[in-house]
């Protein structure tokens, strides 16, 4: 795994088009909490505004975050956007879908947010965050042994939630992640792989390159998916570590400058388009 833009350049070379898939925390911000708004940063909304008038680049920003915020961060028409994990799109042409019916999970959801709450009330440093598909459980603030009985206490609620859903029509109708000092439930396609997948698969565009671009844990499942399509996975990291991705850029700032250099790479100058 390489760190340096050269190495994949030089993999693009040959490349006519390409399906440029970015994790927006890996790619085009610094990292924040999922459930906090920011404003459009000028620099990242003109560069996707180039990006997609480019005729031979597609971009789709994927996120845990709601559509909704998405589109508050990203207001550029033509980037097709996917929220809580690509449950919810915006898609190419500006339409707005969801792949799971809100109906389907919030039964199995809300008896768990309902417990979860009673386990963080009047403690500090813990928060919830309902994306309607899922919720989040966050502890970062809270000390550590804390977080770690209340995280534990919540996975047990979450576990039981799982099992008697299993017991039911739609085994695999739940997931759940785990992270540092967090935990999620979520719905089984809150999942950046499978979303790498399906729009791979509704926007079918032969012979053009999938690339994805991503920063954790998660990302894993959608480099996995891209490099099955033939694809290239960038990790973002400012150190090496264990990864299905075959390269490495250092932070957002190395991604954002090497995306600049995108549209010169393909032979069609601002003019051409």
């Amino acid at each position: 795994m390489e760190n340096t833009m050269e190495w994949i350049n030089e993999s693009l070379a040959r490349a006519e088009w390409l399906w440029l898939l970015l994790d927006y925390d890996a790619a085009l911000a610094n990292l924040a909490p999922a459930s906090e708004l920011l404003s459009p940063a000028p620099e990242v909304v003109a560069l996707l505004a180039k990006l997609v008038q480019h005729p031979h680049i597609r971009v789709a920003v994927i996120s845990n975050r709601r559509l909704s915020d998405m589109e508050e961060l990203i207001p550029v028409p033509g980037v097709l956007l996917a929220g809580t994990y690509g449950i919810e799109l915006r898609t190419l042409e500006g339409e707005r879908i969801s792949r799971l019916e809100y109906d389907t999970i919030r039964p199995v959801l809300d008896p768990v947010k309902a417990r979860w709450l009673q386990l963080i009330a009047e403690r500090e440093g813990f928060s919830l965050d309902d994306k309607l598909w899922g919720l989040a459980l966050d502890a970062r603030f809270a000390a550590d042994e804390e977080a770690e009985e209340v995280l534990s206490a919540a996975r047990r609620i979450a576990v039981g939630a799982v099992s008697e859903v299993a017991r039911g029509a739609d085994p695999g109708l739940l997931r759940l992640l785990e992270k540092h000092k967090s935990l999620e439930i979520v719905s089984s396609l809150a999942h950046k792989g499978r979303t790498v997948e399906y729009l791979l698969d509704r926007y079918l565009w032969p012979r053009a390159l999938p690339l994805y671009v991503g920063d954790d844990e998660e990302e894993e499942e959608a480099f996995r998916a891209a490099k099955a399509r033939g694809g290239i996975a960038i990790l973002v990291s400012p150190e090496p570590r264990q990864t299905r991705a075959s390269y490495r850029l250092a932070s957002p700032q190395a991604v954002l400058y090497w995306l600049e250099t995108l549209p010169t790479r393909f032979g069609v100058t601002e003019s051409g388009n």
